[in-house]
């Protein structure tokens, strides 16, 4: 059994250490002291690829994209076939402004699915940011036509929809016809 180093859940601790030892600190204070107190926790190694994933995005959406890097690294030198970790590996490259790296990183997820829309929209961000403007169209062009090959349904038809995803509708209105009708002026009495 291996050991690897994960977070602590700082949110499960915040409010039962540390808000009665310091009331006059922020959350983002708490979670820092945290992070320093705890910044080592040795656990067993025997997370799935998923939760590998699912921890590395966490850091992803934290701003801690240098993690986030090393984390996926690791789950692609497992599963080198790992496409949504391939993708986020690019993408993590991105925001860090490395922008050279993320087009080889988007490029090697291009290879395991290249019909996918995402991987050319990705793409197609990545050479805008590095200032390619002529190869960006053409990945924003692939993405536009990856998306026309995923949509089965004919031209004319309404897609399928998820009755979960529907917008609420308000219930129909019930109108309560008038008890006596107006006169009719415009008829002649006979």
């Amino acid at each position: 059994m291996g050991f690897a180093l994960i977070r602590v859940n700082l949110r499960a601790f915040v409010p039962l250490r540390l808000c009665v030892k310091f009331p006059c600190l922020s959350y983002s204070q708490y979670t820092r002291h945290l992070r320093l107190a705890w910044h080592v926790n040795y656990v067993p190694c025997d997370m799935s690829p998923q939760e590998q994933y699912d921890d590395a995005m966490f850091d992803f959406s934290t701003g801690e994209y240098d993690r986030a890097i090393e984390k996926l690294k690791s789950i692609l030198a497992q599963d080198p076939a790992h496409f949504e970790a391939q993708l986020a590996l690019g993408m993590a490259y991105y925001r860090k402004g490395d922008y050279a790296t993320a087009i080889v990183e988007g490029h090697k997820a291009e290879k395991l699915k290249p019909d996918e829309q995402l991987v050319h929209t990705n793409l197609s961000l990545f050479y805008m940011k590095a200032g390619d403007k002529a190869v960006a169209e053409h990945h924003g062009m692939q993405a536009r036509i990856s998306s026309w090959k995923s949509d089965k349904t004919k031209p004319g038809e309404a897609p399928p929809s998820n009755p979960d995803l529907e917008m609420a509708k308000p219930p129909p209105q019930t109108i309560k016809p008038p008890e006596k009708f107006p006169d009719m002026p415009w008829r002649k009495k006979v």
